[in-house]
């Protein structure tokens, strides 16, 4: 079982920053990327911004305003997001590439955390 874990979301008004972390745990054996998406209501959910060994990757919509970074020692990886703007407003998902130690390779959501931008 593996679960990702979501935390730091909330309100904040226009221009200002949030940061979110997701930490994986359970049997991982080792993970490949990792990422962010998210889900404005009544919307498709869309990558924000993704992690591999290999560097990142953005959205148009949150290229320098937002930066995702990866702690490897302890499953986890941060979204900082900067002069956040409404239409950032939605709930936002971490995912995540993971090899379990059975040897097969899983994809993992985590639960989600409300992110809301007031003008």
């Amino acid at each position: 079982q593996v679960q990702l874990v979501e935390s730091g979301g909330g309100l904040v008004q226009a221009g200002g920053s949030l940061r979110l972390s997701c930490a994986a745990s359970g049997s991982i054996f080792s993970i490949n990327a990792m990422g962010w998406y998210r889900q404005a209501p009544g919307k498709q959910r869309k990558l924000v911004a993704a992690i591999t060994s290999g560097g990142t990757n953005y959205a148009d919509s949150v290229k320098g305003r937002f930066i995702i970074s990866r702690d490897n020692a302890k499953n986890t990886v941060y979204l900082q997001m900067n002069s956040l703007q409404p239409e950032d407003t939605a709930v936002y998902y971490c995912n995540a590439d993971i090899r379990v130690l059975d040897g097969y390779e899983h994809d993992y959501w985590g639960q989600g955390t409300q992110v809301t931008v007031s003008s």
